[in-house]
């Protein structure tokens, strides 16, 4: 199989049953990456959409779900996948890293989806999508974060980890720590915040020209909204704009939310199409007015 620059793509594409999802095999390692692809239709086709899960997160959350039916609904061609590690993908959790994820999600593109995408990043998946769009700089559109979550390990994790849990990494590589989405504690693997220290993307300017949106709730105990800032403050296009949700959580997964989520992706399709730079999105807070805010 070939890609779009005309390289070898090592893989294999299987369907597990006529219900399930289907499974890219990628030759080098061996790994599994579990998807479900909805082909589109007609003009509306184009571009597509990618959701890109978050940090121990899966394809088949209410977000990917109500993104794949309103794809369906307009005929638009969209992409859900499990990082390796993750959901029904195969690997371990506790193995994976920001690069490793970041390399399933840029095979997923190159391999099961054609012409311009915009893709949906949520939390974790938020860096995700911009490793992406750097390395797939003429393949993406468009950028829609939920409470995006770039550089987490450093600026986040490390940034409020305890004397404890600095000295577990030391010492033995991994800290267990509890988790609110889950019974079983979240490993925390010193080789992961290793290779998110090569992975950081605010450290500097991000050059990313289309539209992009960020959903984030102030509301959230896992990212806080001053994060988002550093987000728009490091994209170097002009439109950027983030949405602030007074009592959102993390998730965003409430039905309201979900429907705020339809409407701006609708929204950066329109705008991320050359045709049609309309937009009829909500009034929001545009990056110029969060470069200068007193606030930051």
């Amino acid at each position: 199989m070939l890609s779009r620059r005309g390289q070898r793509l090592d893989t294999v594409i299987k369907r597990s049953s006529l219900t399930g999802p289907r499974f890219l095999s990628r030759a080098s390692d061996g790994a599994t990456i579990a998807y479900n692809r909805t082909d589109g239709r007609g003009a509306a086709a184009t571009p597509g959409v990618v959701f890109l899960p978050g940090f121990r997160s899966d394809m088949e959350g209410g977000k990917a779900l109500a993104l794949e039916h309103q794809c369906r609904e307009r005929g638009r061609a969209f992409l859900r996948f499990d990082y390796t590690g993750h959901g029904q993908s195969s690997g371990d959790f506790e193995d994976g890293t920001i690069g490793q994820w970041a390399e399933d999600a840029v095979l997923a593109i190159s391999v099961l989806t054609e012409g311009p995408q915009v893709l949906v990043g949520s939390s974790m998946g938020g860096w995700i999508m911009m490793l992406v769009a750097r390395s797939l700089p003429d393949r993406v559109a468009g950028l829609v974060g939920i409470a995006p979550a770039p550089d987490f390990t450093e600026d986040i994790l490390m940034a409020s980890a305890s004397a404890e849990m600095r000295a577990a990494l030391d010492e033995t590589g991994v800290c267990h720590e509890a988790s609110e989405y889950s019974d079983d504690p979240t490993p925390i693997t010193r080789r992961l915040i290793e290779d998110g220290r090569r992975r950081l993307v605010l450290r500097e300017p991000f050059s990313f020209e289309g539209p992009v949106r960020i959903i984030q709730g102030l509301a959230d105990p896992d990212v806080p909204w001053q994060h988002t800032l550093k987000i728009a403050d490091a994209i170097t296009g002009p439109d950027v704009e983030i949405v602030l949700v007074k009592a959102g959580d993390h998730r965003l997964s409430e039905p309201q939310d979900l429907a705020r989520l339809a409407g701006v992706v609708d929204s950066v399709c329109q705008a991320a199409r050359p045709s049609d730079s309309s937009s009829n999105d909500p009034v929001v807070f545009s990056s110029s007015r969060i470069a200068s805010s007193p606030s930051r």
